[in-house]
């Protein structure tokens, strides 16, 4: 195998300029629209870590430009933001521009390389089985089992950085994530790779499978860092990853609980 035959590393194709002009545009909207808040952001450390969210908004989820656009405003553009994505929004006509602002594939030489390289690499473990519970369990968390994010932290010898975020799962009303219609449809759902197929209501089409895609209601999204966890000074040197990842989830929800206790009508906020 040549050099040229290598193929290049997706961490390359970030671009720094045009991540900085995407921001520009987004974080005007997003306070606006969202009247986005994020707290917190003094507790991310310097140097490669690993930030653990829960993942709301369904199909158009807010969290990463949210974190992003006020990550960048606050402490520029010398240090990337990686988020761990699922494939199918890096391939097509956007896929190109998703990599330049920082969107890579959700593996584990793509992490490993992100975070020793020093970048804030942002994960959402509960993937679209978090980004799409019901209304009803807005405010719980939960990653459906998925504990591979310790591993990553740990081998990269990283922080975890917990963040929590509240509103993102009213911008509609999230009514089942469908894992019934996903096992009837059987091969089809298989084809797309997929595990559920959500039933939501919002505006302006109603019902929606997926498809048609409704507009996000504008609700108030509040962001909260939280302090690193250093996993081998609080759990050892060969810790139990289910017991570091109940403890992420223990933060995280006692966290959100306080968001959600400051909350006093959905949406308003």
């Amino acid at each position: 195998m040549t050099t040229a035959d290598i193929e290049p590393s997706e961490l390359t194709k970030w671009d720094p300029g045009l991540t900085e002009r995407v921001m520009g545009v987004l974080r005007p909207i997003l306070k606006r629209y969202f009247r986005a808040e994020v707290r917190g952001l003094q507790n991310v450390p310097p140097g490669g870590a690993l930030v653990v969210c829960n993942h709301s908004g369904g199909l158009l989820p807010m969290d990463v430009p949210i974190l992003s656009a006020e990550f960048y405003h606050e402490h520029g553009y010398n240090r990337p933001i990686y988020t761990l994505s699922h494939d199918m929004l890096l391939v097509g006509p956007t896929g190109d521009f998703f990599r330049k602002i920082g969107y890579i594939s959700a593996n584990h030489e793509n992490a490993d390389e992100a975070l020793r390289s020093g970048g804030l690499v942002i994960v959402f473990p509960g993937g679209d089985y978090d980004v799409y519970r019901p209304t009803l369990s807005a405010n719980k968390i939960d990653f459906g089992g998925r504990t591979g994010y310790v591993k990553a932290a740990l081998n990269a010898g990283v922080p975890i950085v917990p963040a929590v975020g509240i509103g993102g799962q009213e911008t509609q009303l999230y009514l089942s994530r469908g894992t019934w219609l996903a096992e009837r449809l059987g091969p089809i759902a298989r084809l797309v790779r997929a595990k559920i197929v959500p039933i939501s209501f919002g505006f302006p089409f109603g019902l929606s499978l997926v498809v048609p895609p409704n507009i996000p209601l504008p609700s108030k999204i509040v962001m909260q860092v939280l302090p690193p966890i250093d996993i081998v000074a609080e759990f050892g040197e060969n810790p139990d990853i289910d017991e570091v990842d109940a403890h992420v989830r223990y933060v995280m929800q006692r966290a959100l609980d306080e968001l959600a206790a400051e909350r006093r009508l959905p949406v308003l906020g």
